[in-house]
């Protein structure tokens, strides 16, 4: 029996299930990822009412609705192509003219932004006008008596504000739609057998950018454990919402189209990553960052909740909590030249560096790193299902979001306690409402963040001991929320006020 498993073909013994293809193969998924399994692949092609126009400014997509105008658009749309703008305001943009069946009237009628409209100039069929309408407005185009919509712009909306005297139609092409007829599953089930043919996907292998180097840091950030998390499925992409809210810089416009890797930079969705399973027009709001240059088949097949396994190229170069001596040795092996600040002892780990892209220092070609003693980077648990929205403000504060290390600036030191300013003051964006507080002892090493009942809200805490009254940032237990504990309590003793300590978390 022969089948592929992501394009390489295997044979196997009948009777063999799909956990015998990817032993054959030396494919390995991540765990609790999704493996895509096809056989019988077909599609069929069916007409739509949707139409591009291309101008010279770019793609508008149009949809037409259900009226008889559609005669009049099927019998003018050769002569539609080429026309240029005839006159353009704020209400809207005309194209023509050409001549059509239209009929029309006199009457003045209300539009709608996004309308597209069919009128006579000067109340002649001859010089007919495709009008594009930018603002809501009433007006008299010689449209017929139910006033002459044709259609509703779709796609290029920002196309439309900036066309022009001068601009023009230079071709137009109908949007065909195909329906899927593949059989085709996403499982996890290795015992699934298998039969002659079929194509076995378990992974997706995208490629950054390289003009977008801060979004691609931000995709390597997303997926750092291997792993795309859906989120959300539409009929055009899959999203994750991983780094939901994170500030991301815009820097890469270019069409969304299939297989293409986006993060919205703005607006509501801020943060969010979508990956295309059919093509869209650019939008200012999504950077575009990457390709996906294989499996996409296994993009199509994910539903929200799932798991899908990527191998990002190229790799990240993400050094932060490794120890110099290995940090300088992978380094050298890519012939990327560095340069190290702070401690460079035999214990030095590294906590920062500059660029902090990869796509940046592989352009660059070198690095600068800052290391710090080893007893100055404090492991630490986490309790997601116990804290998650307070949590989503520690590690946006201290950058574990996208990174492995983040610092903790020490604010105050009294007794047993130790209070830390995030660099980041994030308390006026970012909800801190009362969250898992103590009930009874405080154990020595909590973590705890003072919510909003606190004077001093943001702030975290960790006591050196128990205590049965006040909880790790010194506020009284309604004012405190527990987010985690410290693995190595006994690294803060000599902390100091001033210092910056470093945290690393470590999943259980």
């Amino acid at each position: 029996m022969r089948v592929f498993v992501d394009g390489r073909e295997i044979e196997l013994g009948e009777g063999a299930c799909l956990g015998d293809a990817l032993v054959k193969a030396g494919a390995d998924p991540a765990e609790g990822a999704i493996v895509g399994v096809v056989s019988g692949r077909g599609e069929r092609s069916r007409q739509t009412n949707s139409y591009w126009l291309n101008t010279t400014k770019g793609k508008l997509r149009i949809e037409l609705l259900n009226t008889d105008l559609q005669n009049v658009w099927h019998e003018s749309v050769a002569k539609i192509q080429g026309c240029e703008v005839r006159w353009a305001s704020a209400d809207g943009i005309a194209f023509g003219p050409f001549a059509s069946s239209l009929s029309f009237s006199r009457e003045a009628h209300e539009y709608n932004r996004w309308d597209v409209v069919l009128g006579a100039a000067g109340f002649e069929a001859e010089k007919t006008h495709l009008i594009f309408v930018r603002r809501r407005h009433a007006a008299v185009y010689g449209a017929p008596i139910d006033g002459g919509r044709l259609a509703h712009v779709v796609g290029g909306k920002n196309t439309l504000d900036r066309l022009e005297t001068g601009d023009k139609i230079l071709g137009i092409e109908p949007v065909v739609e195909w329906q899927d007829l593949t059989e085709k599953l996403a499982t996890m089930d290795r015992s699934l057998p298998l039969g002659d043919g079929m194509e076995i996907f378990t992974q997706i292998i995208v490629e950054l950018i390289e003009d977008a180097p801060e979004g691609a840091e931000f995709f390597l950030a997303l997926t750092r454990d291997g792993t795309f998390k859906v989120d959300s499925v539409s009929s055009s992409y899959i999203s994750s919402d991983q780094l939901l809210t994170e500030p991301i810089v815009f820097e890469h416009r270019e069409p969304r189209l299939e297989g293409a890797v986006t993060v919205r930079t703005s607006g509501r969705g801020l943060g969010r990553i979508f990956i295309y399973k059919a093509d869209r027009t650019s939008n200012p709001g999504h950077s575009v960052v990457a390709r996906v240059n294989s499996g996409m088949d296994l993009v199509k097949l994910a539903e929200p909740g799932q798991l899908v396994t990527v191998r990002v190229k190229p790799e990240r170069i993400i050094l932060m909590g490794s120890k110099l001596a290995d940090a300088l040795s992978l380094l050298k092996a890519q012939g990327i030249e560095s340069e190290v600040e702070g401690h460079t002892g035999d214990d030095a780990v590294v906590v920062a560096q500059d660029p902090k892209t990869t796509m940046q220092i592989l352009k660059d070609r070198k690095v600068k790193l800052v290391a710090i003693p080893a007893s100055h980077l404090i492991s630490i648990e986490l309790y997601y299902d116990k804290a998650p929205k307070t949590l989503d403000y520690f590690r946006h504060v201290t950058g574990l979001k996208e990174r492995p290390v983040g610092p903790l600036p020490v604010y105050f030191v009294y007794e047993n306690t130790l209070l830390f300013k995030p660099q980041i003051d994030a308390v006026g964006y970012k909800e801190l409402l009362p969250e898992n507080k103590p009930t009874g002892l405080v154990p020595a090493g909590a973590i705890g963040v003072s919510n909003q009942v606190a004077k001093k809200i943001g702030l975290v805490g960790v006591r050196l001991v128990q205590d049965k009254r006040y909880g790790p940032s010194g506020e009284k237990f309604e004012a405190t929320n527990i987010i985690g504990r410290v693995l190595e309590p006994e690294k803060l003793q000599d902390v100091k006020e001033g210092e910056t300590i470093y945290v690393q978390e470590v999943r259980k």
